[in-house]
């Protein structure tokens, strides 16, 4: 249960959001009773993070960063249908392991933001022990660095259907770009958009927000 002071203590905010492969992620003791020659295929095709920092009136976004990432492996068609990211886009796409600097130094100490965060979570763990900087079963982050908007919404409003697209209606933010495709710079800043609406209903009952809501 979120309550209306939860997010007062920090400054600075990251969301995320990663589209894949469509592949779900094996589980620590599949990986473990595999031959030591075998290679766990990549989940991970693209990351989004936007940077949220709170100022006098609030919150505002700030700097984003986005990657392709290359899984050596194929995608599943029911996955490219929603982000329409095809394996020759992925070609020169660099690996997870080389990004993983960049995502660490961005991601900093700062409180992840997701929707959904279980899913974001076990695609960040999973990439990060593929790429060796943590042991598999291990967290790339503790569970409590997690703010998930998700569980916040449906905190909010009870019994709502609980998608990124069905919040982000419910709230007024436009999700039309996501008729389209699915992409992981675009769910992490309409997450962000979501948490600051979210906290503001929390804190104070607001519930309206224009269609085209900026925070520049």
């Amino acid at each position: 249960m979120y309550t209306p002071d939860f997010l007062d203590a920090f400054h600075r905010l990251v969301a995320f959001d990663a589209e894949t492969t469509g592949k779900r992620t094996p589980d620590a003791d599949f990986i473990r009773r595999q031959p030591f020659a075998w290679k766990p295929p990549g989940i991970v095709i693209e990351i989004g993070l936007v940077e949220m920092r709170r100022d006098e009136t609030g919150w505002r976004k700030g700097e984003t960063w986005r990657s392709l990432v290359n899984p050596d492996g194929p995608i599943d068609p029911a996955a490219i249908n929603i982000h329409k990211i095809r394996p020759g886009d992925l070609k020169g796409a660099p690996r997870f392991s080389t990004i993983l600097p960049q995502l660490r130094d961005f991601i900093g100490e700062a409180p992840i933001v997701a929707h959904a965060y279980s899913n974001e979570q076990g695609f960040l763990d999973y990439e990060f022990a593929r790429a060796k900087a943590i042991a598999w079963g291990e967290s790339a982050y503790d569970e409590a660095r997690y703010i998930c908007t998700q569980r916040l919404y449906a905190q909010l409003f009870p019994g709502a259907s609980q998608s990124l697209t069905a919040m982000c209606d419910r709230l007024a933010l436009d999700s039309s770009e996501r008729d389209g495709k699915h992409g992981a710079l675009l769910d992490a800043d309409m997450t962000a958009d979501a948490l600051i609406l979210l906290e503001r209903r929390l804190k104070g009952g607001e519930s309206a927000a224009p269609r085209s809501w900026t925070f520049d």
